[in-house]
C-alpha cells in the first residue's frame, strides 16, 4: 500500500506524520502476511491492499490509546475491537483457500 492512499484516508496534507505512518503500514502489512501465511513475502498481496488501508486507518486513529479497549471524554466513549483485522476475517480466510496449493495439509483430512 502507499503511503498518499493512507494519508488521503486520514485527510492529512503535510508530512509531518509520514515516519508514523510507515511504521504503521510496514506493521500492518507483517501482520496481514502473518495471516495469510506469508511469512517471507517481501508484500502483501495488491488484491488485500483495502485490508491493510482499513486496519492502518483505524491503528492511526488509536494512537495515543494503545492498549484500551475503551476510551470516554466528556460524554463521548469510543469502543475498540481486540483485534483490528476482526472485520476482514472472511477476506483473509477466503483468500487464502483461494491460494492454497495444497503445500500445507495441516488440519485438512485425505481421503484416498
Amino acid at each position: 500500500m502507499e503511503l498518499s492512499e493512507l494519508k488521503t484516508m486520514l485527510q492529512l496534507t503535510d508530512d509531518k506524520r509520514d515516519d508514523i505512518l510507515k511504521i504503521i503500514i510496514k506493521d500492518t502489512e507483517q501482520a496481514l502476511s502473518l495471516k495469510l501465511g506469508l511469512e517471507n513475502a517481501k508484500s502483501t498481496p495488491d488484491e488485500l491492499d483495502y485490508i491493510v488501508r482499513g486496519v492502518a486507518v483505524k491503528r492511526y486513529n488509536r494512537l495515543a490509546n494503545e492498549g484500551m479497549s475503551t476510551y470516554s471524554q466528556e460524554g463521548e466513549s469510543i469502543t475498540y475491537n481486540a483485534n483490528d483485522f476482526d472485520e476482514y476475517m472472511d477476506d483473509i480466510n477466503r483468500w487464502k483457500d483461494d491460494h492454497d496449493k495444497g503445500d500445507n495439509l495441516s488440519g485438512r483430512f485425505l481421503f484416498i
